[in-house]
């Protein structure tokens, strides 16, 4: 949206559109991270608002990474299971955080959605959609739900303020990833909003020793490659933890980028990470997942997974994408192993 007013005009156009519907279901992407559920939390309060309509929340997957647990049951975000979903009745869909076709939501490729409101790059599935606001230039959709409620004049109560200020938070790693004004902006309203004995007990949560077993596994399988990294976790727990050791591992002094890889159930989880600004996370882990899975991502993350993979086929498949990954960074240097 170009400015306010188009902002305003468009808001109201949405709202006007689903007032003349049934209800109202908003899908996340698989595994929700703070970003997916705090712009759940606040779409959900602007129907209820606007349209005294509520909606309902689905999610796949698990929430496994102690934040976010902490942050869907202190904020008492409600979840359903999306198995528990019947399409059918639900007359408006929309999809958060997350586009069709990009293989981590659960919405079915023959259901169209509705509404899409994203800050990953355009997809070209996501053109045949009614209502489609994808912002690649914001480091945060909870940036964008945070715009619909100020132009709409929603009021943001303590919870949802401390949801979006957490996601905003997380997501851009306080403002130092990815982060453009309109996320600095929001960031700033928010926190004065925001519960600060909340935030710290959802950035502080106890840590369960599966945490601790995958740390131990990732230190201990980790090979350095110059400025390059590759760490495979074995099998983890729950898929989220990929990505948050990858966090971990990118700040290893001299490393740039990171390529995390862990087996859970049937799937291969690869998550990558960097502080480059000549990688483009998203597109590299696109190539590595060419014609065997399905992934996405922007400028410095990017996570993927492969699915129907069997334990005793695991480790021929990681080095297959580790070649790819060191082939597309041009690395040739010997492996050295993290922790010798």
């Amino acid at each position: 949206m170009e400015t306010r007013t188009d902002l305003l005009s468009y808001t109201d156009a949405m709202l006007t559109w689903v007032s003349g519907r049934g209800r109202i279901l908003i899908v996340v992407h698989d595994n929700p991270d703070p970003d997916s559920l705090a712009s759940a939390m606040a779409l959900r309060h602007l129907f209820a608002v606007r349209l005294n309509r509520e909606a309902v929340i689905a999610f796949s997957g698990m929430i496994g990474r102690s934040e976010n647990l902490a942050m869907a049951k202190l904020l008492q975000i409600p979840l359903t299971p999306f198995p528990l979903i019947d399409l059918k009745a639900f007359p408006v869909i929309c999809l958060l955080d997350t586009q069709p076709g990009t293989g981590n939501n659960s919405l079915p490729p023959e259901v169209r959605a509705d509404i899409v409101i994203d800050h990953h790059p355009m997809r070209d599935s996501s053109a045949s959609c009614r209502w489609v606001d994808i912002r690649p230039n914001y480091g945060t959709t909870a940036t964008i739900l945070y715009e619909y409620l100020k132009v709409q004049g929603v009021s943001v109560g303590t919870k949802l303020a401390t949801a979006l200020f957490y996601a905003i938070k997380s997501e851009t790693q306080d403002l130092g990833r990815e982060a453009t004004r309109p996320d600095r902006d929001a960031y700033l309203v928010l926190f004065p909003l925001a519960n600060k004995t909340l935030l710290n007990s959802i950035t502080r949560p106890n840590l369960p020793r599966e945490y601790f077993i995958a740390l131990h596994s990732a230190l201990e399988h980790a090979s350095l490659y110059g400025k390059v990294l590759v760490a495979s976790l074995d099998g983890v727990q729950f898929p989220e933890v990929v990505s948050e050791l990858a966090d971990l591992l990118v700040r290893l002094e001299g490393t740039e980028t990171v390529l995390c890889l862990g087996h859970y159930s049937q799937e291969l989880i690869l998550s990558i990470r960097t502080t480059s600004e000549e990688i483009n996370a998203g597109e590299l882990i696109r190539k590595l997942v060419a014609g065997i899975g399905a992934a996405g991502g922007h400028g410095m993350m990017a996570g993927g997974k492969i699915d129907n993979v069997a334990p005793e086929r695991v480790a021929e498949l990681e080095a297959v994408l580790t070649q790819r990954f060191l082939a597309e960074l041009q690395v040739t240097d010997p492996p050295l192993a993290l922790v010798p």
